[in-house]
């Protein structure tokens, strides 16, 4: 009996979907294992299917081979019937997979010896060399394309980092300047008001000088638009303690608002023998509030190749600036100029975010990140050659010359936009303008080196005090757990040690700016006018006094958990000793022995050179002072160094617990050490961890690699991997975050029992793995000297090194970059 047209198709389209789908996905041949009986001519053309009978029908649909369907029949076919359909079905959501979280450049590396990468997760290191070709492979697809098209596409590549920089510089300008206003008008808060407009700082309402206006400023003496508190002083003392307390609750708290946890120490015992109770403990990773210091620290741990998740956000940048505000309106011995070098980095990230080239890069991206650094303290300092040479010399360990191009562009930019905006309302750039009009002599010298000692020692003691009080103080669980509760006690201490000095009541760019005047001709100031009364005596306790407390001040400060930055309160104390200095010179002005002693005080503190030289001279305007102020830096540097061989942000660093190396700077302790490449070499057990003996089909139990993600886990070192042998010799790397991802994304769709392809071709059906394995790793033998290790980490960026044995090129360990950073943190202490 024939059945009607109608009924065939209704009982023939599943076939025919079946054929269409087969066919689109390439498995010929698949329909044939699934329907073994259907006849060829039906397959092949089915419409034919039409002529068949009833009879044809039960007895190719009544063969033993299908199962029957019931309710407990699985959704999927039987394994054994449909093996080569449900491997296409792997396959497709492997790579649905792999599309999602994998960038095209990264699936194109997965034909090349190197292997894929997924985006760098948490702490982790970045891999400069891979990245580095995988900019490459974008960049020769970008060029290869023909047409207008492809010329388009390659004059923006070409351009797009300029674009970006000019970008960070606008953007950055726009911050620094809301900062800026909102940060003078609520500083003076602590001492009143302004009648005619209460969000107007105190100098914007007594005289002609506004923001966004570059009208001369009319200074007078007297100001009743300006309305103190009170007149009686210990009511006003009262009130300035109150706000800035108040000022500093607020910019902690918002500080709170930005906690993260690092899983740098998640558990984990890294290469040590593991334990019952250190497993117990249930410890997690480690805290950090991303808005807190300066952010220069963590800035050189991320330009250094390590990731610190969340630390670019929008929101830090929000936080940061907010907080920032509130923090320097304390009067606190801080000061914006660090933050906003965090801040224009966040914007260097989230700019760059928004272009592919550098968003998908690591390395691109830290040459971004770079390049943003410089518009932080162009826009700070109105210094925009200083902010260059400042990321040069202090921030980046990597900075070609293209990068140092675009910087000086970002720079500029950021400081154009800044000029025409005029936070300050005098329409310059220079912060603390001075024209002194008289030039040294010889015999000056000498007190330019006298402020360079005193200013080293100064830089010696703060790093080694500020150090035992990260150390000691803050290790005490009232101050560890609630940081706000520091921040008042500071604010406390600050507010009751600075009020009763005229000079350190100000905000601190105001204190240099009353100490760098000079006072020949009309006497404006304060100052002016003690140094102009025959008995000064009273003047320079005052002196002493500012210098001392800046010292005492700066040391218990720097480390709390709001924005604050290290450069404003070391030029502050330094600019105090070098007036006290001036009293006694009476053949130049005391303000020249101010600006370069405040340039000596920071070069004590920090250990920069030719930027903060640089810095000092754009700040002020005085080209004539180079000499002096390279004098007093070189000495400041070096005798700070032979007290405390780090500087302050690189001891931030080691009590921040951020990994960190510069090669230059670790050199010194290797040379010294006499070590071999074998020293590293990870114990017995820790290699058998991570070892995997690849058999000659090129494919591992599913099992094995589950035990040993397990393990690596457990060491809670986030950059491992294992390494792949066959017979002792080494043929790649597998990275943890990769087979984290083999294992428990993509692994899902095969079974426990299954076999894991890791090297060679893959083949139908194979939970292929191949595409993340660097078969091409870097190695160096047991017996090279450690310097050759330090070189090949600094230099070339490296992830990991395999260590091999001498004569026989048989693994024999790997070295991690964060291992070697550990045991070089152990050499200096």
């Amino acid at each position: 009996m024939a059945l009607s047209h109608t009924v065939y198709r209704a009982m023939l389209s599943p076939i025919v979907v079946l054929t269409d789908v087969t066919k689109t996905l390439g498995a010929e041949g698949c329909y044939h294992a699934y329907l073994p009986t259907l006849p060829t001519a039906t397959m092949q053309d089915p419409a034919a299917a039409l002529s068949l009978t009833v009879e044809d029908l039960d007895r190719w649909t009544t063969m033993p081979d299908v199962e029957h369907a019931s309710e407990r029949t699985r959704l999927l076919s039987h394994p054994t019937q449909d093996r080569r359909l449900s491997a296409v079905q792997r396959e497709a959501d492997a790579e649905s997979l792999i599309s999602t979280h994998i960038s095209k450049e990264e699936q194109l590396l997965s034909t090349t010896s190197i292997g894929e990468r997924l985006p760098y997760n948490d702490y982790t290191t970045i891999d400069w060399l891979h990245d580095l070709v995988k900019d490459s492979f974008r960049s020769r697809s970008i060029h290869a394309q023909r047409g207008i098209r492809g010329s388009l596409g390659s004059v923006f590549e070409s351009g797009q980092g300029w674009v970006a920089a000019a970008l960070i510089g606008i953007l950055t300008a726009c911050v620094a300047f809301c900062v800026d206003v909102a940060e003078a008008t609520v500083s003076d808060w602590k001492l009143g008001y302004c009648r005619t407009n209460v969000f107007s700082n105190r100098e914007n309402c007594c005289t002609d000088r506004h923001p966004l206006n570059t009208a001369k400023a009319n200074l007078g003496e007297g100001c009743p638009e300006w309305h103190m508190w009170t007149e009686d002083y210990w009511k006003a003392f009262a009130v300035f303690v109150g706000f800035a307390l108040a000022f500093g609750v607020i910019s902690s708290s918002f500080t709170m608002l930005t906690k993260s946890t690092l899983p740098s120490t998640a558990p984990g015992h890294g290469d040590k023998p593991r334990s019952v109770q250190a497993s117990d403990q249930g410890l997690v990773g480690k805290s950090i509030y991303l808005a807190a210091g300066s952010g220069i620290p963590e800035i050189k741990t991320i330009l250094s190749g390590f990731v610190i998740p969340h630390f670019l956000d929008l929101k830090v940048l929000i936080i940061k600036a907010i907080g920032a505000v509130f923090a320097v309106a304390t009067g606190m011995c801080l000061g914006k100029e660090g933050p906003f070098v965090h801040i224009s980095t966040c914007v260097a990230y989230l700019v760059g975010m928004l272009f592919p080239k550098y968003s998908e890069n690591g390395r691109k991206m830290r040459e971004l990140l770079s390049a943003g650094c410089s518009a932080g303290l162009s826009v700070a300092f109105g210094a925009p050659i200083g902010g260059v040479l400042f990321a040069y010399e202090e921030i980046s360990t990597f900075f070609p010359r293209r990068v140092l191009w675009r910087a000086f562009l970002c720079s500029l930019f950021a400081a154009v936009v800044l000029k025409a905006l005029n936070p300050t309302g005098t329409g310059k750039l220079a912060l603390f303008e001075t024209n002194y009009g008289v030039s040294y002599s010889p015999i000056h010298y000498l007190i330019f080196v006298v402020l360079g000692i005193v200013g080293g020692l100064f830089g010696g003691v703060f790093c080694k005090a500020n150090f035992l009080w990260s150390k000691e103080f803050r290790q005490y669980s009232i101050i560890k757990q609630h940081p706000v509760f520091e921040v008042f006690l500071v604010v406390l201490a600050t507010g009751l040690l600075q009020y009763p000095n005229p000079m350190t009541r100000e905000p601190g760019d105001a204190i240099i700016k009353n100490l760098l005047a000079d006072c020949r001709g009309a006497k404006k100031g304060w100052v002016c006018r003690q140094e102009a009364k025959d008995g000064n005596a009273k003047f320079i306790g005052w002196l002493v006094y500012g210098t001392l407390v800046k010292l005492i001040l700066t040391i218990i400060t720097f480390g709390c958990k709001v924005p604050s930055g290290i450069i404003i309160p070391a030029l502050d104390a330094g600019a105090f000793f070098g007036r006290l200095v001036g009293q006694w010179v009476t053949t130049i002005s005391p303000g020249v022995f101010a600006m370069v002693g405040a340039a000596a005080f920071l070069a004590g503190v920090s250990r920069m050179t030719i930027s903060l030289c640089v810095i000092m001279f754009e700040l002020t305007g005085e080209l004539e002072y180079i000499v002096p102020h390279m004098i007093a830096i070189l000495v400041a540097k070096w005798v700070a160094d032979a007290l405390e061989k780090d500087g302050v942000y690189d001891l931030a660093q080691t009590v921040l617990g951020h990994p960190f190396l510069d090669a230059d700077h670790t050199m010194n302790l290797v040379q010294g050490t006499q070590e071999l490449v074998e020293r590293l070499i990870p114990p017995k057990q820790t290699m058998q961890d991570i070892t995997v003996d690849v058999p000659k089909d090129n494919k591992v139990a599913k099992r094995i690699l589950e035990e040993k993600l397990d393990k690596l886990k457990e060491r809670g070192l986030m950059d491992a991997g294992l390494v792949l042998v066959q017979n002792g010799m080494l043929q790649g790397y597998l990275s943890e975050g990769e087979l984290d991802f083999g294992m428990n994304n993509l692994g899902r769709q095969w079974e426990s029992t299954s076999r894991v392809r890791v090297l060679g071709d893959a083949e139908d059906g194979d939970l292929d793995l191949s595409v993340f394995v660097d078969r091409t790793p870097l190695t160096i033998c047991a017996k090279a000297p450690m310097e050759y290790m330090v070189e090949m980490f600094g230099k070339l960026g490296l992830r990991y090194l395999c260590v091999v044995e001498e004569g026989s090129g048989r693994l024999v360990g790997v070295v991690i970059k964060k291992r070697l950073v550990v045991w070089l943190e152990s050499l200096k202490h």
